[in-house]
Protein backbone atom coordinates (compact mmCIF):
# COMPACT_ATOMS: atom_id res chain seq x y z
CA UNK A 1 0.00 0.00 0.00
CA UNK A 2 1.27 3.03 -0.70
CA UNK A 3 -0.50 4.81 1.99
CA UNK A 4 -0.87 2.70 5.18
CA UNK A 5 -2.02 3.98 8.10
CA UNK A 6 -2.32 0.71 10.26
CA UNK A 7 0.43 1.00 12.32
CA UNK A 8 -0.14 4.72 13.69
CA UNK A 9 -3.38 3.58 15.13
CA UNK A 10 -1.87 0.74 17.41
CA UNK A 11 -2.62 0.90 21.35
CA UNK A 12 1.50 0.54 22.64
CA UNK A 13 2.16 1.26 26.22
CA UNK A 14 0.13 3.74 27.94
CA UNK A 15 -2.84 4.99 26.09
CA UNK A 16 -4.29 8.71 26.96
CA UNK A 17 -7.61 9.43 25.15
CA UNK A 18 -7.26 13.07 25.57
CA UNK A 19 -4.18 13.02 24.04
CA UNK A 20 -5.53 11.45 21.17
CA UNK A 21 -7.05 13.15 18.12
CA UNK A 22 -10.33 12.59 16.48
CA UNK A 23 -10.03 14.16 13.43
CA UNK A 24 -6.40 13.01 12.48
CA UNK A 25 -6.51 12.16 8.41
CA UNK A 26 -2.87 12.45 7.46
CA UNK A 27 -2.49 14.09 3.83
CA UNK A 28 -5.47 12.66 2.04
CA UNK A 29 -7.97 14.28 0.85
CA UNK A 30 -11.72 12.13 1.14
CA UNK A 31 -11.73 11.81 -2.77
CA UNK A 32 -8.19 10.05 -2.30
CA UNK A 33 -9.40 8.41 0.70
CA UNK A 34 -12.82 6.87 -1.00
CA UNK A 35 -10.85 5.76 -4.38
CA UNK A 36 -8.36 4.10 -1.80
CA UNK A 37 -11.20 2.35 0.36
CA UNK A 38 -12.11 1.32 -3.46
CA UNK A 39 -8.71 -0.31 -4.62
CA UNK A 40 -8.54 -2.13 -0.56
CA UNK A 41 -11.83 -3.67 -1.38
CA UNK A 42 -10.96 -5.49 -3.63
CA UNK A 43 -7.42 -7.02 -1.75
CA UNK A 44 -9.83 -7.56 1.45
CA UNK A 45 -12.01 -9.20 -1.05
CA UNK A 46 -9.11 -11.56 -1.90
CA UNK A 47 -8.07 -12.30 1.01
CA UNK A 48 -10.95 -13.37 2.88
CA UNK A 49 -11.19 -15.80 -0.11
CA UNK A 50 -7.91 -17.25 1.13
CA UNK A 51 -8.76 -17.36 4.34
CA UNK A 52 -12.12 -19.28 3.58
CA UNK A 53 -10.29 -22.16 1.50
CA UNK A 54 -6.68 -22.56 4.31
CA UNK A 55 -9.84 -23.32 6.43
CA UNK A 56 -6.97 -23.41 9.60
CA UNK A 57 -7.41 -19.98 11.21
CA UNK A 58 -10.46 -17.28 11.97
CA UNK A 59 -10.73 -13.43 11.92
CA UNK A 60 -12.65 -11.73 14.95
CA UNK A 61 -13.23 -7.87 14.41
CA UNK A 62 -14.24 -6.00 17.43
CA UNK A 63 -15.99 -3.06 16.91
CA UNK A 64 -16.91 -0.26 19.59
CA UNK A 65 -18.04 3.16 19.57
CA UNK A 66 -20.27 5.57 20.87
CA UNK A 67 -23.70 6.25 19.22
CA UNK A 68 -23.08 7.53 15.96
CA UNK A 69 -19.52 6.67 15.70
CA UNK A 70 -20.40 5.36 12.21
CA UNK A 71 -19.87 1.34 12.88
CA UNK A 72 -22.86 0.37 11.08
CA UNK A 73 -21.76 2.18 7.91
CA UNK A 74 -18.14 1.40 8.52
CA UNK A 75 -19.21 -2.73 8.27
CA UNK A 76 -21.25 -1.69 5.31
CA UNK A 77 -18.44 -0.16 3.25
CA UNK A 78 -15.60 -1.76 4.79
CA UNK A 79 -16.86 -5.34 4.05
CA UNK A 80 -19.52 -4.83 1.12
CA UNK A 81 -17.27 -6.47 -1.00
CA UNK A 82 -16.65 -9.84 0.13
CA UNK A 83 -18.41 -12.73 -0.29
CA UNK A 84 -21.28 -12.77 2.80
CA UNK A 85 -20.55 -16.64 2.71
CA UNK A 86 -17.55 -15.67 4.29
CA UNK A 87 -18.61 -13.39 6.78
CA UNK A 88 -20.78 -12.93 9.97
CA UNK A 89 -21.75 -9.89 11.54
CA UNK A 90 -23.27 -10.03 14.98
CA UNK A 91 -24.92 -6.96 16.71
CA UNK A 92 -25.39 -7.24 20.48
CA UNK A 93 -27.98 -5.85 22.22
CA UNK A 94 -29.13 -5.47 25.87
CA UNK A 95 -29.16 -9.52 26.83
CA UNK A 96 -31.97 -11.20 27.15
CA UNK A 97 -33.28 -13.24 29.88
CA UNK A 98 -31.49 -16.78 28.86
CA UNK A 99 -28.33 -15.01 28.31
CA UNK A 100 -28.31 -13.65 31.86
CA UNK A 101 -28.81 -16.94 33.03
CA UNK A 102 -25.38 -17.61 32.00
CA UNK A 103 -22.10 -15.67 32.50
CA UNK A 104 -21.32 -12.67 30.68
CA UNK A 105 -19.08 -14.38 27.87
CA UNK A 106 -21.44 -17.09 26.61
CA UNK A 107 -23.23 -15.25 24.14
CA UNK A 108 -19.97 -14.00 22.35
CA UNK A 109 -18.74 -17.75 22.99
CA UNK A 110 -21.46 -18.45 20.65
CA UNK A 111 -21.06 -15.93 18.14
CA UNK A 112 -17.68 -16.91 17.24
CA UNK A 113 -16.69 -17.22 13.62
CA UNK A 114 -15.97 -20.87 12.99
CA UNK A 115 -12.59 -21.88 10.74
CA UNK A 116 -12.26 -20.21 7.73
CA UNK A 117 -14.98 -17.04 8.72
CA UNK A 118 -14.60 -13.56 9.05
CA UNK A 119 -16.84 -12.50 12.61
CA UNK A 120 -17.98 -9.19 13.22
CA UNK A 121 -18.51 -8.14 16.35
CA UNK A 122 -20.32 -4.65 16.62
CA UNK A 123 -20.04 -4.09 20.01
CA UNK A 124 -19.40 -6.89 21.96
CA UNK A 125 -17.86 -8.66 25.07
CA UNK A 126 -16.82 -4.90 26.73
CA UNK A 127 -19.90 -3.78 27.21
CA UNK A 128 -19.71 -5.29 30.18
CA UNK A 129 -16.74 -2.94 31.05
CA UNK A 130 -18.82 0.26 29.44
CA UNK A 131 -21.88 0.47 29.62
CA UNK A 132 -22.49 -2.14 32.62
CA UNK A 133 -19.56 0.27 34.26
CA UNK A 134 -21.55 3.39 33.82
CA UNK A 135 -24.44 2.27 35.02
CA UNK A 136 -23.28 -0.82 37.61
CA UNK A 137 -27.01 -1.56 38.38
CA UNK A 138 -27.30 -3.51 35.27
CA UNK A 139 -25.01 -6.24 36.64
CA UNK A 140 -27.96 -7.08 38.66
CA UNK A 141 -29.52 -8.44 36.18
CA UNK A 142 -27.12 -11.52 36.21
CA UNK A 143 -28.55 -12.19 39.70
CA UNK A 144 -24.98 -13.51 41.05
CA UNK A 145 -24.87 -9.96 43.35
CA UNK A 146 -26.81 -8.50 45.75
CA UNK A 147 -26.38 -4.91 45.38
CA UNK A 148 -23.86 -2.63 42.88
CA UNK A 149 -21.90 -2.43 46.21
CA UNK A 150 -20.62 -5.38 44.94
CA UNK A 151 -19.10 -3.76 42.46
CA UNK A 152 -15.72 -2.74 43.63
CA UNK A 153 -12.33 -2.15 42.29
CA UNK A 154 -11.52 -5.51 42.62
CA UNK A 155 -14.73 -6.85 40.22
CA UNK A 156 -13.79 -5.02 37.70
CA UNK A 157 -10.11 -6.48 37.71
CA UNK A 158 -11.88 -9.84 37.51
CA UNK A 159 -14.20 -8.25 34.57
CA UNK A 160 -10.84 -7.51 32.88
CA UNK A 161 -8.75 -10.54 33.49
CA UNK A 162 -11.98 -13.10 32.22
CA UNK A 163 -11.54 -10.70 28.97
CA UNK A 164 -8.14 -11.01 28.83
CA UNK A 165 -8.19 -14.98 29.32
CA UNK A 166 -11.28 -15.09 26.96
CA UNK A 167 -9.29 -13.60 24.34
CA UNK A 168 -6.10 -15.27 24.98
CA UNK A 169 -7.80 -18.43 24.71
CA UNK A 170 -9.10 -17.57 21.42
CA UNK A 171 -5.85 -16.46 19.42
CA UNK A 172 -4.55 -19.99 21.39
CA UNK A 173 -6.94 -21.63 19.37
CA UNK A 174 -6.97 -20.51 15.84
CA UNK A 175 -8.74 -17.15 16.21
CA UNK A 176 -6.99 -13.32 15.20
CA UNK A 177 -8.25 -10.77 17.08
CA UNK A 178 -8.62 -7.21 15.91
CA UNK A 179 -10.00 -4.40 18.25
CA UNK A 180 -11.31 -1.00 16.76
CA UNK A 181 -12.85 1.74 19.03
CA UNK A 182 -13.79 4.39 16.44
CA UNK A 183 -13.05 7.58 18.80
CA UNK A 184 -15.65 10.57 17.96
CA UNK A 185 -15.86 13.87 19.41
CA UNK A 186 -18.36 14.91 21.45
CA UNK A 187 -19.11 17.59 19.05
CA UNK A 188 -18.95 15.07 15.84
CA UNK A 189 -21.61 13.27 18.00
CA UNK A 190 -23.90 15.95 18.40
CA UNK A 191 -23.78 17.15 14.61
CA UNK A 192 -24.48 13.58 13.95
CA UNK A 193 -27.05 13.22 16.51
CA UNK A 194 -28.60 16.90 14.99
CA UNK A 195 -28.57 15.10 11.56
CA UNK A 196 -30.82 12.54 12.32
CA UNK A 197 -33.36 14.98 13.58
CA UNK A 198 -33.17 17.44 10.65
CA UNK A 199 -32.96 14.48 7.66
CA UNK A 200 -35.75 12.73 7.48
CA UNK A 201 -34.46 10.34 5.73
CA UNK A 202 -32.68 9.34 9.26
CA UNK A 203 -35.11 10.19 11.34
CA UNK A 204 -35.29 5.96 12.13
CA UNK A 205 -31.71 6.02 13.59
CA UNK A 206 -32.44 8.29 16.12
CA UNK A 207 -33.59 7.41 19.68
CA UNK A 208 -34.54 9.94 22.74
CA UNK A 209 -32.38 7.29 24.82
CA UNK A 210 -28.97 8.53 22.63
CA UNK A 211 -29.29 11.97 24.96
CA UNK A 212 -29.34 10.46 29.01
CA UNK A 213 -25.80 8.49 27.49
CA UNK A 214 -24.44 11.41 25.47
CA UNK A 215 -24.71 13.27 28.92
CA UNK A 216 -22.12 10.58 30.50
CA UNK A 217 -19.69 10.91 27.26
CA UNK A 218 -16.80 12.27 29.51
CA UNK A 219 -17.86 8.76 32.01
CA UNK A 220 -17.66 6.71 29.08
CA UNK A 221 -14.38 7.65 27.51
CA UNK A 222 -12.93 6.91 31.14
CA UNK A 223 -14.14 3.45 30.28
CA UNK A 224 -12.93 3.09 27.46
CA UNK A 225 -9.28 4.33 28.28
CA UNK A 226 -9.42 1.91 31.30
CA UNK A 227 -10.73 -1.04 29.49
CA UNK A 228 -8.08 -0.11 26.49
CA UNK A 229 -5.05 -0.11 28.71
CA UNK A 230 -6.61 -3.11 30.43
CA UNK A 231 -6.83 -5.55 27.62
CA UNK A 232 -4.58 -3.98 24.65
CA UNK A 233 -2.24 -7.39 23.93
CA UNK A 234 0.03 -8.83 21.45
CA UNK A 235 -2.79 -11.36 21.31
CA UNK A 236 -5.49 -8.96 21.14
CA UNK A 237 -4.77 -5.67 19.84
CA UNK A 238 -6.69 -2.26 20.32
CA UNK A 239 -6.70 0.36 17.23
CA UNK A 240 -7.89 3.59 18.07
CA UNK A 241 -8.56 5.27 15.17
CA UNK A 242 -9.98 9.31 14.40
CA UNK A 243 -13.44 9.20 13.59
CA UNK A 244 -14.56 12.17 13.01
CA UNK A 245 -14.18 11.95 9.46
CA UNK A 246 -15.77 8.58 8.53
CA UNK A 247 -14.01 8.24 5.11
CA UNK A 248 -10.82 8.11 7.08
CA UNK A 249 -11.83 5.95 9.82
CA UNK A 250 -12.73 3.25 7.31
CA UNK A 251 -9.67 3.86 4.86
CA UNK A 252 -7.83 2.68 8.48
CA UNK A 253 -9.92 0.19 8.93
CA UNK A 254 -9.53 -1.85 6.35
CA UNK A 255 -5.84 -1.54 5.97
CA UNK A 256 -5.69 -2.46 9.74
CA UNK A 257 -8.01 -5.77 8.31
CA UNK A 258 -5.68 -6.40 5.50
CA UNK A 259 -2.34 -6.23 7.08
CA UNK A 260 -3.81 -8.31 9.69
CA UNK A 261 -4.97 -11.73 7.09
CA UNK A 262 -1.64 -10.91 5.75
CA UNK A 263 0.18 -11.50 9.15
CA UNK A 264 -1.70 -14.98 9.31
CA UNK A 265 -0.41 -16.76 6.61
CA UNK A 266 -3.12 -17.98 4.93
CA UNK A 267 -2.67 -20.17 2.06
CA UNK A 268 -4.58 -21.71 -1.12
CA UNK A 269 -4.99 -25.85 -0.77
CA UNK A 270 -2.46 -27.67 -2.43
CA UNK A 271 -3.86 -30.77 -4.55
CA UNK A 272 -1.85 -33.95 -3.81
CA UNK A 273 -0.20 -35.66 -7.15
CA UNK A 274 -3.19 -38.19 -6.93
CA UNK A 275 -5.62 -34.42 -7.27
CA UNK A 276 -4.07 -33.63 -10.05
CA UNK A 277 -4.34 -36.82 -12.19
CA UNK A 278 -7.88 -36.99 -11.57
CA UNK A 279 -8.08 -32.87 -12.45
CA UNK A 280 -6.25 -34.13 -15.54
CA UNK A 281 -8.68 -37.10 -16.15
CA UNK A 282 -11.77 -34.92 -15.38
CA UNK A 283 -10.69 -32.58 -17.93
CA UNK A 284 -10.35 -35.63 -20.76
CA UNK A 285 -13.90 -36.53 -19.71
CA UNK A 286 -15.33 -33.39 -19.91
CA UNK A 287 -13.69 -32.42 -23.05
CA UNK A 288 -14.59 -35.38 -24.96
CA UNK A 289 -18.22 -35.80 -24.27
Amino acid sequence: MDTNFSDDFLIQGKFSIKKTSTEYKGKLTKEEGTQLLIQEKEKLRELQERLYSDGSQSLLVVLQAMDAAGKDSMIEHVFGGVNPQGCNVTSFKTPSSKEYTHDFLWRHYLALPQKGMIGIFNRSHYESVLVCKVHPEYNLSEKTWKSVRDFDDKFWENRYESIRNFEKHLAQNGTTIVKIFLNVSKDEQKKRLLDRINEQEKNWKFSAADLPERALFDKYMECYETAINETSKDYAPWYVLPADNKWFARVAAIQIIIDTLEKMDLKYPQLSKEDKLGLEEAKKQLENE
